[in-house]
This record gives structure tokens, C-alpha cells and sequence, in this order.
């Protein structure tokens, strides 16, 4: 299964192109917790701006800087190196003082607070992006359309291509690593591959919902999502209630990422998944064999702070916010075609 699938676009295949990442400052990520520091304990918590850095290498660093462990340094997500982040770190203590933070080439402590607990992965609100896209091959008039389609309706909300590896490889691996048990016994690699699979299956449903057009709209049985949680219900019949709420943004239809348990969808709905997912044996026996809990994920995006102006006629500036979990490169994927979208991408600011 070489390559990745090319999945549905809910507002067609965009015919303009551009280049992202030109340099670091075309990609800027400010990282929100939701929560600020307890002002005591154990742990430094760091806010940091970092370019052209890779996330582990300067959890390393902050390390040798307090001489404690590496696992004592954690982060609520990876950042790309390709860009200019600001991003938290926790650095474990214990009773040590706080050092002094001295700055370096290519980051820079902006903050330094004492906290109770460790930064867990994935304990952040979301992310803020001002991106700059460059050569613009179309007229402002269709990127015009588009960007107003996109604010008013969001997007689907695939897992980025990021999550899959360099041109698709961790899906073949993945494949590899489930028809040989035992196979790969890194944790964080066998962790890693276990997301390909989810993500994938994910993907193909939504895909295969986009090409039906029903990826915003409810079916008999939708597992819905309430907007800015992860409370979900499902949804027996299709009343007109329903369809205002979804159509409101209150709530979103979502889609399974595979495992064991209830998958709490039903009738029309859960067929469809189960139609999709069986193309992909391997993957769903995988995945339940190896005891993951199923849950679920909304299938749209919405992204309604996006903004945007014209420094030229072949350049375009965006600035919008995401929820955790969720990717640019999924925004921009509605919106032109990129030349260099693989260039350099670590964790699309991020998968968690």
C-alpha cells in the first residue's frame, strides 16, 4: 500500500499553487496552553520561541542546562523545525533552583515559572498560525472564494499527510508491523505506527463521506460531537433540530478512530464506516488486537478566526487558530496546491 490515498476535497481540487516555508518566518506557530503556572513546585515551566529547531533536540538542551534526565523535560506538542515556535516545556526540579536560562542561536526562553505538575503531551487548547504562502500561480479572485468557504463552512478534518511519514512510508510499515507480532518492539515507534493505522482508516471514512457530500451534514445514527468537547452522542433519527445545531457549529457529525469497544455510531452511519473500514483488514484486526480503545473525532473543522491579506499579488498571509489535535496543512490543502509541502515537516504543530 505504497503512497498515500488521494482523499476527497469538500470544495474541489484547487487549481492555484504556492510555495510555503520560503523561511522559517512563513510558518509561525504560537502554542496555547488554556492554563497558566501555579507560581510553585516541583517543575519550571518554559515558554520558549525556537527557529529552525527541532522540539527534541531542545528538550535535550534544557537538560544539560539543569542537569536532570532528558524524560525529566516533557512538552505539550512537537513543533516543526522549519519555522519560527512558541511552545511550553516542563523541566523537572525537584528541589534545585531555577537556573539560569541563557539564550542560544536558535531559541530563547521568553519565561520561566514554577509549576506542580508535569506538561503532559497534548495538554494544550490549541495552536494560533500566521502563515505566509509565496508565488502564487492564481488570481485573487478564486482564493478569495475559497478562503470565505473555508472560514464559513471549515474543512474536513483529515489527519495531516505529516502523520504518515515521507511520502507515505509509515503506512507500509505499519502494514509490516502487523502481519509480523512482535515485530517492532520500540514502544514509541510501535505507538507511532499504531496512530498511522488510525489516522488512515479515519481518513478513508471521511474521504469516502466528502466524495458523498455528507461530511457536515448528520445521518441516521451519527455519533455527534458537541463543539469544543469531547462529549458525544448519537443521534437515532435526523430531525430538523439536529440538522439547525449542525448547521450552527453547536455540533459536529464525527468518525471513528478504530479499536475495541462501542464505537457509538449506528444504522446509516456506522454501515458507511464499516463499508470503508473493511477495505482495510489488516489495519482494523491490528489495531484491535493491540487493545485500543475506540473513541471518536469530528470530522469537520471549523475555522472561523481565519483572516487574511494580500502583500502582493503573488503573496497571501493567514492567520487562524486550531484546536488541539488538528493541522494547518489541512486548511491549506482546500486552499491551494503546495510545490514544497512536504519541505521540511516534523509535526505539523501538532497531532496531540
Amino acid at each position: 500500500m505504497p503512497g498515500l490515498p488521494d482523499w476527497s476535497f469538500a470544495h474541489g481540487r484547487p487549481e492555484c499553487r504556492a510555495r510555503i516555508r520560503s523561511q522559517p518566518e512563513d510558518f509561525e506557530v504560537e502554542e496555547v496552553l488554556g492554563f497558566t503556572a501555579d507560581g510553585e513546585g516541583e517543575h519550571a515551566l518554559l515558554e520558549i520561541v525556537k527557529r529552525g529547531a527541532n522540539t527534541d533536540w531542545v528538550a535535550r538542551e534544557l537538560a544539560r542546562i539543569a542537569g536532570v534526565r532528558t524524560r525529566d523535560v516533557s512538552y505539550a506538542g512537537r513543533k516543526d523545525r522549519h519555522a519560527v515556535t512558541r511552545q511550553h516545556f516542563s523541566v523537572w526540579l525537584g528541589g534545585r533552583a531555577m537556573p539560569e536560562w541563557p539564550e542560544h542561536a536558535e531559541y530563547r526562553v521568553l519565561s520561566a515559572q514554577r509549576h506542580r505538575r508535569k506538561l503532559r503531551l497534548g495538554a494544550l487548547k490549541g495552536n494560533r498560525f500566521r502563515l505566509v504562502l509565496r508565488e502564487l500561480s492564481q488570481s485573487a479572485a478564486d482564493l478569495e472564494t475559497r478562503l470565505t468557504r473555508i472560514r464559513e463552512q471549515g474543512v474536513p478534518n483529515y489527519f495531516g499527510t505529516q502523520r504518515f511519514g515521507h511520502a507515505g512510508n509509515n503506512i507500509a510499515r505499519a502494514e509490516r508491523m502487523f502481519a509480523e507480532p512482535g515485530r517492532i518492539r520500540d514502544r514509541t515507534l510501535r505507538s507511532l505506527l499504531l496512530s498511522t493505522a488510525r489516522s488512515l482508516i479515519f481518513n478513508a471514512i471521511l474521504s469516502e463521506r466528502v466524495r458523498l457530500d455528507n461530511w457536515n451534514t448528520p445521518l441516521p445514527g451519527e455519533a455527534c460531537m458537541l463543539n469544543g468537547t469531547h462529549s458525544v452522542f448519537r443521534a437515532e433519527t435526523v430531525d430538523k433540530a439536529l440538522c439547525t445545531r449542525v448547521a450552527s457549529g453547536d455540533v459536529h457529525p464525527t468518525g471513528p478512530l478504530w479499536g475495541v469497544g462501542e464505537r457509538l455510531s449506528g444504522a446509516e452511519a456506522a454501515a458507511l464506516e464499516q463499508s470503508v473500514a473493511a477495505q482495510y483488514p489488516v489495519f482494523t484486526q491490528g489495531l484491535e488486537a493491540a487493545r485500543l480503545a475506540a473513541a471518536r473525532r469530528s470530522l469537520r473543522l471549523p475555522v472561523p478566526e481565519l483572516v487574511w491579506h494580500r502583500e502582493s499579488p503573488h503573496e497571501l498571509t493567514l492567520e487562524f487558530f486550531l484546536p488541539a489535535g488538528c493541522y494547518a496543512t489541512t486548511v491549506l490543502r482546500e486552499l491551494v496546491t503546495l510545490e514544497n509541502a512536504n519541505a521540511g515537516v516534523e509535526a505539523d504543530a501538532e497531532e496531540n
